[in-house]
């Protein structure tokens, strides 16, 4: 077997609970290395069919604010307690990296496309920030499927949350968790 240190990297890579990451996130030089590598996804088209909001800051708590509002209408749970949880999820990283899937009409690309390729741009986010020694987690939730949360991230109709990346300091090292055995994922040629 050949040595390869990004293979090695991908078959460890782990995330980290945003729940465990602190101060620092990236700087801003680094920042635009990490959105440089994840603007570098399979694009067929090169329709750029994402945008990237970069959350930091106060920006993080006025999101927080806009999805507990947005949730809270919805939750069977009206307490006070669900409602800072709520408004508290974009504090749990220094950094929130908002990834929307924004599909164009085409003739010839399906949206499906498009999607995938918002979905590739949350995983290269991923990839680049812990590459640099980062924690890093790529989560939804409820919130993701908000109009109101989509609308304050400069969301369109038919646009959609792909993810929102969680990017820090880590507390602790990731645990290992089970993985499945590739006989139970994958297939050589055809179905018989």
């Amino acid at each position: 077997m050949v040595e390869n240190s990004t293979l090695e990297f991908l078959k460890t890579r782990r995330s980290v609970l945003a729940r465990n990451m602190v101060e620092p996130g990236p700087s801003t030089d680094v920042l635009r290395e990490i959105l440089t590598a994840a603007t570098r996804v399979p694009d067929h088209g090169k329709l750029a069919p994402w945008r990237l909001v970069v959350l930091q800051e106060e920006a993080r708590v006025t999101l927080g604010k806009i999805a507990a509002d947005a949730l809270a209408g919805q939750a069977a749970d009206k307490s006070v307690d669900a409602y800072a949880s709520s408004a508290a999820q974009f504090l749990r990283a220094p950094c929130v990296i908002a990834v929307l899937a924004c599909p164009k009409a085409h003739p010839k690309i399906p949206r499906s496309e498009m999607i995938l390729s918002a979905g590739a741009v949350c995983m290269t986010l991923l990839t680049a920030a812990q590459s640099l020694g980062f924690a890093a987690q790529w989560l939804t939730g409820g919130v993701a499927y908000e109009p109101a949360v989509l609308q304050c991230l400069g969301g369109h109709a038919g646009d959609e949350i792909a993810g929102f990346i969680y990017i820090g300091t880590p507390t602790q090292a990731p645990s290992e968790r089970a993985r499945p055995a590739l006989n139970d994922v994958v297939q050589f040629g055809l179905a018989p």
